[in-house]
């Protein structure tokens, strides 16, 4: 018997780096959220495991013991053939392997023991809406967040995390207020966010300046901003994704462009 899993592109709506730890972990404060875009799963319980990847991601996803979700199947306890759909591109700031590895927690057990992972693994356990702090094992859902549309947009261009990291002027930043407010409509949501900051966002840009471009295309959004440690940008609209993604498409076709909606 087969069964299905899916993966969402998390997406980091805030990320700010308030410190790191003597063993080189970060200390992070972000928002979190995730889109209804992401790479798709099938499994099919037996006595060996097996991985197989398709998709417009494929090429270079380790199909042994090398690909996080192989270690999500072997933590849980579980083994089979697994067909990893890949759709979101590799080292994107959305989180792509983390959230495969969560999608084989979900299904299999497993979950308690997620950090060990990778740091990103505990909060991409749920679609929902979260906060998540300490090195990301420190994860608390949200308050409802309204409706939104979002457009990720990635230049196709691989931003290597160390040397971001590395290129903080400070890691000891302050974090968002320990209450945040209620947000009536996306609107008054988007214009909290401005007030926040993916820390990230400027040694990324130095690092790769397409990072600056892409951001650039999503000017008619609510809110643009860079995810994680890049270089996926994202945009959010109380509507009209989908013809926002269309022209950036068309005008970057070499580009990676997807519109959809906040999981809520």
């Amino acid at each position: 018997m087969t069964s299905e899993g899916f993966a969402a592109a998390k997406v980091n709506l805030t990320l700010h780096v308030t410190g790191q730890r003597d063993d080189g972990y970060h200390l992070l404060d972000s928002i979190v959220v995730f889109a209804d875009i992401g790479d798709r799963m099938w499994f099919e319980a037996g006595p060996q495991m097996h991985i197989s990847v398709t998709g417009p991601f494929a090429d270079g996803v380790p199909t042994d013991h090398g690909n996080l979700v192989w270690q999500a199947a072997e933590l849980a306890g579980w083994t089979g053939r697994i067909t990893l759909e890949k759709n979101l591109p590799h080292g994107a700031g959305i989180g792509g392997g983390s959230s495969d590895a969560a999608a084989v927690l979900r299904a299999f057990g497993g979950a308690g023991r997620a950090v060990t992972l990778g740091a990103d693994v505990p909060v991409c356990l749920s679609s929902l809406p979260q906060r998540m702090q300490g090195i990301g094992d420190v994860v608390n859902p949200m308050q409802a967040l309204p409706d939104m549309e979002i457009v990720l947009v990635n230049p196709c261009v691989v931003v290597p995390t160390g040397p971001v990291f590395s290129g903080l002027t400070s890691k000891h930043n302050p974090p968002m207020a320990d209450k945040l407010p209620t947000f009536v409509d996306a609107q008054a949501f988007c214009a909290w966010l401005g007030a926040q900051r993916n820390d990230l966002e400027a040694p990324a840009r130095l690092i790769a300046p397409e990072i600056g471009a892409a951001l650039e295309t999503l000017q008619g959004a609510l809110l643009a901003r860079m995810s994680g440690a890049g270089a996926t940008c994202f945009g959010l609209f109380a509507n009209g994704a989908a013809q926002a993604a269309a022209q950036i498409a068309q005008a970057h076709p070499d580009w990676w462009v997807r519109a959809g909606r906040v999981i809520r």
